[in-house]
This record gives structure tokens, C-alpha cells and sequence, in this order.
């Protein structure tokens, strides 16, 4: 089937098409009512179907005879050991998971934060409180305890679940101190934390709040699936805002299903059977929908690997997965290929593993910029490299070349065409429709299609400012770009002030709320500054206060050490600028995107707006003093 027929039928007749694809999953209860407004007007999508994730993701694979079929291979160079999971064995361990939260008092619609590394008891932490009816929120294990506090007030857990450690290449991530921590910063109070232990760490328990998780497994009994609505949350994942508070993406369980089955076939080509590995985290969006619940509800064996792209033990440790384990179709961030080559820039290590099992490169999480795609092209023997966009906030691809419905030439920089079901638009900034080939922002015409958030936890209003209000009638992406001549989309950059490092949203107003705290500080600024790495790298500029004493180096090694401390390594601000004034306009909003373009344009134009222009020529000296992008005239 053409991907022109597919696409063109899921926008002129939206509620047959999912119709369709709903009916390939196992509900309780078939949905009639496809796509509606609910009281708040907000989208919702098969609301009087019932399902469960876990069933679908299991119990169905198991009673359709595929229990011994790998569900999940655990392969973990950082402590040398492999584990698998068949579709009965994790069944089993989720059922008797959800048992244990049941016992905790869990019940449908309570939530639970977990803070995992990735270790097979984050996925089973998942699929057991999808089993329940219960809402998670994974935190990503790098976080510090400050962001962990800031998510467990917002999702109010009734219980908490981690691990002793975490691991960073060789270096062991002490776990439970952060957690408990954490929870002295947050105002809501888990009732209970379950620790798994690893041998790397141990971990103090607290009596009468913490348990074991062995032992407490051990005598648990197991949870069948409790059905739920379709349009129950599934989880809240946060992401972060430009006001620097997270934003509580919720997912619904109905829409995220079929559109994650959906994608799975028509984007990445991938059927019951085969093996997909995402090299990303289950703290991630990219985890969620395509380590764990997509490749599970889809029939498919998920690699979860714990380890980097390089030095776990070498750059050829992607190529070793890939061949070990079999991988049709691999899944990673353009930053991980980044490392790979600086490291092997002759990909000498693919000739050590047998890739002929390996069909796609997809990447996402960042622009793929045209030499890492051309690199890959190189050394790939014609496979395909595709570059698809996406947000956590939509939960799957909105644009890819959709490789199981009608493979398109690449286009270097682009993410090809919308995938069925987003009817995107460029639009100007007054909301007008813009022609081919002119830039400006990405828009998502409404109804967005299952599987997208319908709204932020607890906070409709906020989802309404953030993504309804500006254009009305779609949704705004935040994000600029273009559609050319020949359909296919070109996604730019960001166009709010949130950063992109290493496949990482980060907000730079929380930067600046961290910045601003330190004593000797005025104001600052803090954007994002291209970087062959990371993609985006977050670059400080602070004015001091009067008779503030502090030379550069100290405050610079501060200054970092604060967002470090506060928002975690992967941050990564590692520079940090003193200027005499920040550019602003006469009301006196910072000039972030003229900051921005010095780093990258020679000629900036002097924004008419703006207050003072000898401040854009200070800031472009101290991005020369610092070495930092193109800064002529």
C-alpha cells in the first residue's frame, strides 16, 4: 500500500482509519466511539473502549502461543552479564510485581515514580503498575535529588521504586542516598520505597517505609490484568518547560496502543518475532514508547542495554549488540553515532561482527546533521538512514520515511514526509498557512492523532497556554522549519528557549533560576550553542553584582558545579561568560535568539528593538574570547 493512500486517508477520514487500526489489538471491550471532544474540549480518543497495556504487551503473546519467545534481552557490558526475558517468564514477573504493589496498598489510578537504571526491573516496574490500572512517572536515573523531589510532588506517588545503583561506564551511581534525599526536599511523602539490590551497592533500608524488593516479591501473589478505559492515563512523563516547572506529559492508554502498534509496522517495518533495539533509556520518552511498550504490545524481541556507544568496552559495542542478538532495525540518538566516530572515524570495528541481520538506522532525539548522516551512509553498505522528528509530547514519530508502507529517497536534513494521522503545516507568526520552501513554525492541525498527549497532569490550562492558544485550532510544536518543493519536511531548531543536548530537553530558564541564586550574580542568560557532539550545549553569560569579588575561574567552577548539583552531569554547562550587560529591548526582555545567532551567523542584524546595541558586540567578544562558533563583523 502507498504511503500517498495511507496518509491521504488518515486525514480525509481520521475516525475510519483508526477504526481500523484499533481492531488489530486484544480489547475488552471493542470502542465504537472513535474521537471526540470531552467536556473541557480537549481531544480524546476511543473513550468507551476497555484494554490494558500489560495484557496486551503479554498475556495476548502468551495465549496466542509466542510464550517462548524472546520478549526481552538484557545486555549490560558495564557489569558483564545478559539476561533474558520469554513472553511467559516476564509475564509471570509483572504479574507478581503488580501483586507486591498490590499489597502496597497500590490500586488503579494511584500513581508510582520510578527511578531505575536500566535493569529488567524497570521495564517489569512499568508493565506492573499498567497491569494494575496504576499511573507511573519513570524519572531518568541521572537526575539529582532536587528534580526527582520536583516530580514526586507533582505525581504525589503512593510508592517509590528504585535500585541500589546505577551505572556510568565503570563508576558506581549510589541510588538510594539521592532518593532519600529526595524525598526530605519533596513535600509529599511516598508510603512505601522498594529497593532492588545490586551487587555493586548496597543500600540502607528505613524502617517501616522501605522493602526489599527480592523479598518482597518473594511473597507476593500474582496480579491478573485489571481492564481499564481507553482514555485512563497510562503515565506521566516530565518534560521540561521554559518556566523552568517540568510539564507532566500524560498518556492515555488506548491511543498510545494503537498508535505505537501502528508505527511499529509502518515506520519501522518491524513484525511479531523480529529484534529491535533503541539505545536510549526507559527515562525517556524514546524508552517508553520503543524499549518497552511498543516492541511488547507489537510481538517483538526489545534489546535493553546498559551501556554507552563507546569505551563499554569499545566504539564497536553498538556493531557487537546488533550481531550478537540479532537486530533487524536499530534505534538511536545522532549523538551517539557522534562519539562512535570520533572514536573509530574508519568504523574499523564493524569488521570484527557479522551485520547482515541489520536492515534501518533510524535517528531521533536531535537534527542528524549531514556529516554524521554521511558518515553513516559511508560505512553503512547502502542501508537506509533515516532521520525521523518526533517529541514527548507526541509520543511517536510526526514525520519519518515511512519504511514499512513506501521507502522514499533520503534527503540529507530532513525527516521526509508526516507520518499518517499529523496533518502538518508552516505557519507564520500571525497563524497564516506559509508556501513551499518558506520557513517558519511547525504546526500540527487538531485533532492530533492517537497516541498524543491529551492534556498535561492536573493542569489543563497549562497545556492549553503551552500548545493550543498561539494558533488556534492546532497545535503549536515549538518547533521552525520548512516543507520544500517536493513535500518533504525540514525540522530547524527549537523556538521557545528549551535545549536540545545529546537527545536531552533541558530548560534554560531552570539553568538561569539556578544561575541567578548564586550571591555574587545580577542577572544571566543561558542558550544553546551548537556543538558536533551534543547537538546543543547550554553556554552561560552573567552580569555580577556591584563590588562582587570572585575571578572568573571560581565562579565559572560554581556556577557549574550548582547545576550539576541541581539538575545533574548530563546538563553539561561547561562554560560561562561575564559581561557588563545582557542584550535587551527597552521593555527589557533578554535578545536570546540574537544571542544564539552570534554563535553561528557572522552578521547579525542589530534587532530594532533592541536597547543598547554595544551589548550584542560585548557578547560576541566573549564568545570569541571562549572560542566559541563564527563571529565576524
Amino acid at each position: 500500500m502507498s504511503y500517498a493512500s495511507v496518509y491521504q486517508r488518515s486525514i480525509e477520514d481520521p475516525e475510519g482509519f483508526w477504526r481500523d487500526q484499533a481492531t488489530e489489538l486484544d480489547w475488552f471491550r471493542q470502542p465504537t466511539d472513535i474521537v471526540g471532544q470531552d467536556d473541557q474540549g480537549l481531544y480524546r480518543w476511543f473513550r468507551d473502549g476497555e484494554l490494558n497495556m500489560s495484557h496486551l504487551a503479554l498475556d495476548y503473546h502468551v495465549n496466542q502461543g509466542r510464550g517462548d519467545q524472546a520478549a526481552i534481552i538484557h545486555d549490560s557490558p558495564v557489569t558483564d552479564t545478559q539476561q533474558r526475558y520469554t513472553y511467559r517468564e516476564l509475564r509471570d514477573a509483572v504479574a507478581t510485581c503488580a501483586g507486591a504493589l498490590r499489597e502496597l496498598g497500590v490500586t488503579k489510578g494511584d500513581r508510582v515514580v520510578i527511578y531505575m537504571p536500566m535493569i529488567p526491573e524497570a521495564l517489569i516496574s512499568m508493565l506492573a503498575c499498567a497491569r494494575l490500572g496504576a499511573i507511573h512517572a519513570v524519572v531518568f536515573g541521572g537526575f539529582a535529588p532536587h528534580e526527582l523531589a520536583v516530580r514526586i510532588d507533582d505525581a504525589k506517588p503512593k510508592v517509590l521504586l528504585t535500585a541500589s545503583c546505577g551505572m556510568e561506564f565503570a563508576k558506581v551511581i549510589a541510588y538510594k542516598p539521592l532518593v532519600d534525599e529526595a524525598i526530605r526536599q519533596a513535600q509529599h511523602k511516598p508510603e512505601a520505597v522498594v529497593v532492588k539490590a545490586r551487587p555493586q551497592a548496597d543500600a540502607e533500608l528505613q524502617a517501616g517505609r522501605d522493602h526489599d524488593w527480592d523479598r518482597l516479591m518473594a511473597g507476593a501473589s500474582p496480579a491478573d490484568a485489571v481492564p481499564v478505559e481507553a482514555t485512563h492515563p497510562l503515565y506521566i512523563l516530565h518534560t521540561s518547560g521554559t518556566t523552568g516547572k517540568p510539564k507532566g506529559v500524560m498518556r492515555d492508554t488506548g491511543g498510545y496502543a494503537v498508535a505505537l502498534n501502528f508505527s511499529l509496522g509502518a515506520i519501522y517495518d518491524l513484525h511479531p518475532g523480529e529484534v529491535f533495539w533503541t539505545a536510549s533509556d526507559v527515562g525517556w520518552v524514546v524508552g517508553h514508547s520503543y524499549i518497552v511498550y511498543g516492541p511488547l504490545v507489537r510481538g517483538l524481541t526489545s534489546v535493553v542495554y546498559e551501556g554507552k556507544p563507546v569505551k563499554t568496552p569499545d566504539a564497536g559495542a553498538f556493531w557487537r549488540v546488533i550481531s550478537e542478538h540479532r537486530v533487524k532495525t536499530f534505534f538511536t540518538a545522532p549523538t551517539a553515532f557522534r562519539a562512535v566516530k570520533k572514536e573509530d572515524p574508519e568504523a574499523r570495528h564493524m569488521a570484527d561482527y557479522d551485520l547482515s541481520c541489520l536492515k534501518t538506522l533510524f535517528l531521533a532525539g536531535e537534527r542528524l546533521d549531514p556529516p554524521t548522516y554521511d558518515w553513516l551512509k559511508r560505512i553503512g553498505d547502502g542501508r537506509p538512514v533515516i532521520d525521523h522528528w518526533w517529541q514527548t509530547e507526541t509520543g511517536w514519530p510526526i514525520a519519518s520515511n515511512p519504511m514499512g508502507l513506501e521507502p522514499h529517497p533520503e534527503k540529507p536534513g530532513s525527516a521526509t514526509f508526516p507520518s499518517p494521522g499529523y496533518q502538518v503545516e508552516i505557519l507564520d507568526p500571525m497563524g497564516e498557512p506559509l508556501g513551499r520552501g518558506e520557513q517558519g513554525h511547525i504546526a500540527i492541525r487538531l485533532p492530533l492523532p492517537p497516541g498524543c498527549l491529551p492534556t498535561l497532569w492536573n493542569d489543563d490550562a497549562r497545556f492549553r497556554s503551552s500548545y493550543l492558544e498561539r494558533f488556534p485550532g492546532y497545535y503549536d510544536t515549538s518547533d521552525g522549519g520548512y516543507i520544500d518543493e517536493d513535500g518533504y519536511l525540514f525540522v530547524m531548531g527549537r523556538m521557545d528557549d528549551v535545549i536540545n543536548v545529546a537527545g536531552h530537553r533541558l530548560s534554560t530558564g531552570e539553568m538561569e533560576e539556578i544561575i541567578g541564586g548564586h550571591d555574587a550574580v545580577a542577572e544571566c542568560a543561558v542558550v544553546g550553542i551548537a556543538d558536533e557532539m551534543k547537538g546543543e550545549m547550554p553556554f552561560g553569560f552573567v552580569v555580577l553584582k556591584d563590588g562582587a569579588e570572585l575571578d572568573h575561574a571560581t565562579l565559572e567552577q560554581d556556577l557549574v558545579e550548582m547545576v550539576r548539583r541541581n539538575i545533574g552531569a548530563f546538563a553539561c554547562l561547561r562554560q560561562v561568560a561575564i559581561v557588563q550587560k545582557l542584550p535587551k529591548t527597552r521593555s527589557g526582555k533578554i535578545l536570546r535568539k540574537s544571542i544564539r545567532q552570534l554563535s553561528t551567523e557572522s552578521d547579525v542584524p542589530v534587532p530594532s528593538t533592541i536597547d543598547d546595541p554595544s551589548s550584542l558586540d560585548e557578547i560576541r567578544g566573549a564568545m570569541e574570547e571562549h572560542g566559541m562558533g563564527r563571529h565576524g563583523g
